[in-house]
């Protein structure tokens, strides 16, 4: 996983128990983070859920935290094994990258406010 973060240029912040949280300097990238570790552990016969959202954060204590870190855990949370999972936020911060989506609807996220559309990444 960690392979995968510094080839995406992703920051690792946080690890909770088999759990992971990152940042990156943009969506895409995230996105192709997500579903190269997603295929790398498929070698070992595990599955991963991922979640993605993009949104102002907060530094607290050195830790990224706030609204848009806990939508991304809900949106994690709503995966299916093996899914890379983001929501309506990233899609349009994604347009033009080739980046396929297929649509998972509209969800409520326990805990934040509204109703959000999911998508899972199909084709890179």
């Amino acid at each position: 996983m960690r392979g995968e973060l510094a080839r995406w240029r992703g920051r690792e912040i946080d690890t909770a128990g088999d759990g992971f949280l990152a940042t990156f300097d943009g969506p895409g990238r995230a996105i192709r983070c997500a579903c190269a570790i997603r295929d790398g552990v498929r070698e070992l016969s595990l599955e991963i859920r991922a979640g993605l959202h993009s949104g102002e954060c907060e530094i607290i204590g050195g830790k990224v935290g706030g609204i848009a870190v806990h939508t991304a855990a809900r949106v994690a949370a709503r995966a299916a094994p093996g899914e890379v999972l983001v929501s309506g936020t990233v899609r349009g911060l994604i347009a033009g990258s080739g980046i396929e989506l297929e649509d998972r609807g509209i969800h409520t996220l326990k805990g934040i406010p509204g109703e959000w559309r999911l998508l899972a990444v199909g084709r890179l």
